[in-house]
């Protein structure tokens, strides 16, 4: 006895369902893992810049960034605290550095092009927003933001201040 083709294609429908489901659960399990163990330094660096302690957070992200040269989100981190600081050059070196580890660290880019609104390169800025455009596929928080940033420096020297 043959299936009839609505058969077959109703019995393949549900595989790929099937599939999809189990692989919807499989990916659910590994979000509840942490990719990485939490950097005792990073985690106090945080609740420093939350404080605005930009001294203290750079002091420990300093610490951190020497046992671990090689992690993109601790320069990222240095680059935020010292341009908060008011140290663009050594906030462009972090960053710099940081998109030399990940080409594709969404943070990095958006505050690389935060801070060169700072320093009125908007072209540059500009850059940072095209490139997360590419690796945010349907839009992201930190496009979004830079794009907001853009356009509100825009309108400040649009206006003359």
């Amino acid at each position: 006895m043959r299936a009839s083709p609505r058969f077959a294609i109703r019995l393949a429908a549900a595989a790929v369902l099937a599939i999809s489901a189990a692989g919807a659960l499989g990916s659910e399990s590994r979000d509840l893992t942490p990719s990485k163990p939490v950097d005792p330094d990073v985690a106090s660096a945080r609740k420093a810049i939350d404080r605005k302690d930009w001294p203290e957070a750079i002091r420990l992200l300093e610490r951190a960034a020497e046992r671990n040269q090689k992690d993109a989100d601790v320069y990222t981190l240095l680059g935020f605290a010292e341009r908060n600081r008011g140290n663009t050059d050594v906030a462009f070196a972090h960053y710099e550095k940081a998109l030399k580890l990940d080409p594709k660290h969404l943070g990095a880019h958006e505050y690389v092009g935060e801070a060169y609104l700072m320093v009125g390169d908007v072209a540059k800025a500009e850059e940072h927003l095209r490139a997360l455009d590419k690796l945010c596929f349907f839009s992201c928080d930190e496009y979004r933001d830079l794009k907001k940033s853009i356009a509100e420096y825009r309108k400040r020297h649009a206006d003359g201040k």
